[in-house]
C-alpha cells in the first residue's frame, strides 16, 4: 500500500489569467516609411481602414446571435526594423488622423516589444516553443528550427549531394497538408546582425498575434500587458516608451478571443508566413485551456488550431 504523496504548492505551475474581449481589432501596421510620408498617408491609410471596421464588428456580433460583443482597437508602430521621429511627435500624429477617420484607437504597441518587452526575450521564447512537424520519409538530416533559423510547412527539395552520395532524380518540396496540389512555404525567422539575431516581420508578427490573443506566459505570468498613457505626453525616445500603451480608458481588454487585422495587400505574403508559424507554435497549456473554456462559457467558442482564430482584411494599395 502507498501512502500520500506530497507536492510543495509553490512546485505547482499556475497560468494567470488575463481579462479577454471578443475580438481584437487592429487598424493598422506601418512601416517608418510610411510615416516618413507625412500625414497624408496616414489619412489615406484610415479612410480605407474606417471602411473595413463596422463589417469586422458586424461579424464579432453575429458570431455572438447578435449580442453585443466587446471589441478593442490596437496599432502596431514598427520602431524594431528602423527608427524615425520621436513618440512626443508621431503618435499624436497617428491619434489626430485616426480620429479624423472616426476611428478610436485603445492601444498603441512597439513592435520592438514583440522581441523584448520588460526584460523578457518574448521572440526568444517562442521560438523555444516552435514545433517541427516533419513530413513523412524525413530522415533527420537537416538541421532543426532552433540552428537554421528556417521554419517550412512541408518537405523541403533535398539539397546538394556529395560525389560519393547516391545520385537521384530531382524532387520538388511538398506541402506536408496539401489538397491535391502543394503550397510550400519556407520561411526566415531570424538573421545574425551584429553578432545577434535580427528577428524577422512574419515572426515578431507571430509573436504579436499570440499576445493580442492572450496566450503569452513567462513562466505563468502574463507578459506585454498594457500600461496607462503617460501624463506628461509622449517620451522624446522610444526606448522610454513601454512596449504596450492603453490610450482609452475603460476600453474593452487588450486581448481577445480572435484577432483581426486591417492593413494593406503588400503585407499578404507576411501574414501567410504569421500563420505557417502560428501552426507550429506549442501555446501555453494553460493559457490556451483558459481562453477555451471561458469562450465556450460566454457562448463564443473559438476554432481549435491557434491560427484559425486570426483573420484579415487585405486593403488594395495604391
Amino acid at each position: 500500500m502507498t501512502g500520500p504523496v506530497f507536492r510543495e504548492t509553490t512546485a505547482e505551475p499556475r497560468t494567470q489569467s488575463v481579462p479577454l474581449a471578443h475580438l481584437s481589432l487592429e487598424l493598422g501596421h506601418l512601416y517608418m516609411e510610411d510615416f516618413a510620408a507625412g500625414p497624408e498617408r496616414l489619412r489615406e491609410h484610415f479612410a480605407e481602414v474606417r471602411i473595413w471596421v463596422d463589417a469586422a464588428k458586424a461579424s464579432a456580433a453575429r458570431r455572438l446571435g447578435g449580442r453585443r460583443p466587446r471589441i478593442s482597437t490596437c496599432f502596431l508602430i514598427d520602431d524594431y526594423f528602423t527608427r524615425f521621429s520621436t513618440p512626443a511627435e508621431l503618435i499624436p500624429q497617428v491619434l489626430a488622423e485616426a480620429e479624423r477617420a472616426g476611428l478610436t484607437i485603445d492601444y498603441l504597441a512597439r513592435e520592438s516589444g514583440c522581441a523584448v518587452a520588460d526584460k523578457v526575450e518574448l521572440a526568444e521564447s517562442v521560438m523555444h516553443r516552435l514545433v517541427e512537424s516533419p513530413p513523412p520519409g524525413t530522415h533527420g538530416s537537416r538541421p532543426p528550427v532552433g540552428e537554421t533559423g528556417w521554419l517550412a510547412n512541408g518537405q523541403r527539395t533535398p539539397g546538394a549531394r556529395t560525389a560519393m552520395a547516391e545520385i537521384t532524380e530531382w524532387q520538388p518540396p511538398h506541402e506536408t497538408a496539401a489538397r491535391v496540389h502543394s503550397v510550400f512555404m519556407d520561411v526566415e525567422l531570424w538573421s545574425e546582425r551584429d553578432g545577434g539575431r535580427l528577428w524577422s516581420c512574419p515572426f515578431l508578427a507571430a509573436v504579436w498575434q499570440l499576445a493580442r490573443l492572450g496566450l503569452l506566459r513567462h513562466g505563468g505570468e502574463p507578459v506585454l500587458v498594457p500600461r496607462a498613457r503617460p501624463t506628461g505626453g509622449f517620451p522624446h525616445d522610444w526606448d522610454e516608451l513601454p512596449p504596450l500603451l492603453q490610450l482609452t480608458a475603460n476600453a474593452p481588454p487588450f486581448s481577445a478571443y480572435r484577432t483581426c487585422t486591417l492593413v494593406g495587400n503588400r503585407f499578404l505574403a507576411v501574414e501567410d508566413a504569421v500563420r505557417l508559424i502560428l501552426d507550429q507554435v506549442d501555446v501555453d497549456d494553460g493559457a490556451l485551456a483558459q481562453a477555451d473554456e471561458r469562450s465556450a462559457r460566454e457562448g463564443a467558442p473559438v476554432p481549435e488550431a491557434v491560427a484559425q482564430r486570426v483573420t484579415y482584411v487585405f486593403y488594395e494599395e495604391p
